[in-house]
């Protein structure tokens, strides 16, 4: 588990008002000095994020955020910051001082999880400074609420407890593959090695896939492009599924035959962290687009380019190339996703692997929201390589049925 990525842990994020205790919260849950603590208000400037294991539930992320209704001279700027945490919570805490009067945050905040999809858990600190009628009122005022003291670690391991119940129904991490394809199936992933891969070892949606296979009692096969010919022969060419590098489709479409299911990583991943009909649907957007389109390439991760990357130099070509003209491309990175999406004609995702699945599913909401079409970098390639038909196959199967 200490070895779970980010992206694949349930992400949970604390929030309420500048001093409120949400710094001290995530400390006594971590038992670790995670958070800078202090008096003064506005102490958390930035997110701050800190994996754990949260047993017995399981690996998790907990981000501990900015204050809000935060006076402070870059108070608007943090508060900003800490709401658009909310496209990659999972589970949100909401922590109120219990000796401040009224939380003029909490309805708002309670609204803007509403939105966004994001189930919640009410707490209120500093309960070992609280008389019996102030708890009564409390008590009224946020049914349900947790009771905590941030000194008191009885209090602490008790919300614990109650958050690992909160968090039931989450263990069963989605399968990549293993809900389409059935026991003992055979898979061969086609794995370029270029001056894009990195030394040493495979990308994380290669490994996970990899992973997936084990998981379901399925056989994989790890090869090169060049050796995708000679490993299909070797196999007598039953083989259930061939899953490549999007970059490398053209070529190993030639090379499988037909009658064998094809796919890339990016759209398994569009499928695992996204979703796939959306992403298919956005492809229509590009037979409408002209010389004054503009067009946004999304990455999840930030890396150096070079002459063979996917998102920067191989799909601006691509599409350039199917269209005839000139587009103007924007490259964003990491969570540098726009939150005024007015300005393009469309999306360009990567298959984010490096992104939780609900900051994924949060960035495909808000394009429909403006009505700006979305797709990934994978079902592109399939459509610029006229084998988007053939590559989607495979979710149209009766268990991957789309």
């Amino acid at each position: 588990m200490n070895a779970t990525p980010s992206a694949n842990r349930l992400h949970i994020g604390i929030y309420g008002q500048t001093n409120a205790g949400k710094s001290s919260l995530l400390n006594a849950i971590t038992e670790q000095e995670t958070s800078l603590v202090s008096e003064i208000r506005g102490t958390t400037t930035d997110p701050v994020t800190k994996v754990m294991e949260l047993i017995p539930f399981g690996p998790v992320v907990f981000i501990d955020t900015a204050g809000l209704k935060d006076s402070s001279a870059l108070g608007e700027k943090r508060m900003k910051a800490s709401r658009k945490i909310m496209q990659r919570t999972d589970l949100a805490l909401y922590i109120i001082d219990g000796c401040e009067e009224f939380d003029s945050e909490y309805e708002k905040t309670m609204a803007d999880f509403k939105k966004h999809n994001i189930p919640s858990l009410t707490i209120v600190n500093k309960s070992d400074m609280l008389n019996e009628e102030r708890m009564k009122n409390l008590r009224d005022a946020y049914p349900g609420a947790s009771f905590v003291s941030t000194l008191d670690r009885g209090s602490i391991l008790n919300f614990k407890d109650r958050l690992v119940d909160e968090l039931k129904g989450h263990e069963k991490e989605p399968a990549i593959i293993g809900d389409i394809l059935p026991y003992n199936s055979k898979v061969v992933m086609v794995v370029p090695i270029d001056s894009e891969a990195p030394k040493g070892r495979i990308i994380l949606p290669q490994v996970q896939l990899i992973r997936d296979c084990l998981d379901h009692g399925i056989k994989s096969y790890v090869v090169r492009d060049t050796e995708l010919e000679d490993a299909l022969k070797d196999l007598n060419y039953d083989v259930d599924l061939v899953v490549t590098d999007s970059q490398a489709f053209k070529e190993v479409s030639r090379i499988v035959p037909e009658d064998i299911m094809l796919t890339s990583f990016s759209i398994v991943y569009a499928r695992y962290k996204g979703d796939l009909n959306a992403f298919t649907n956005g492809i229509n957007a590009i037979k409408k687009l002209n010389e004054n389109s503009k067009v946004l390439i999304s990455e999840s991760c930030t890396h150096n380019t070079s002459h063979e990357d996917i998102g920067r130099v191989k799909i601006p070509k691509l599409l350039q190339e199917k269209l005839g003209f000139n587009l103007d491309f924007t490259f964003k990175a990491g969570h540098d996703f726009p939150e005024d999406m007015s300005g393009y004609d469309l999306i360009i995702h990567c298959g984010s692997c490096m992104l939780n699945k609900k900051t994924m599913l949060t960035r495909i909401q808000l394009c429909e929201e403006a009505g700006i079409p979305i797709t990934n970098y994978g079902i592109v390639l399939a459509y610029l390589n006229g084998i988007l038909d053939r590559s989607m196959e495979i979710f149209k199967t009766p268990s991957g049925k789309e």
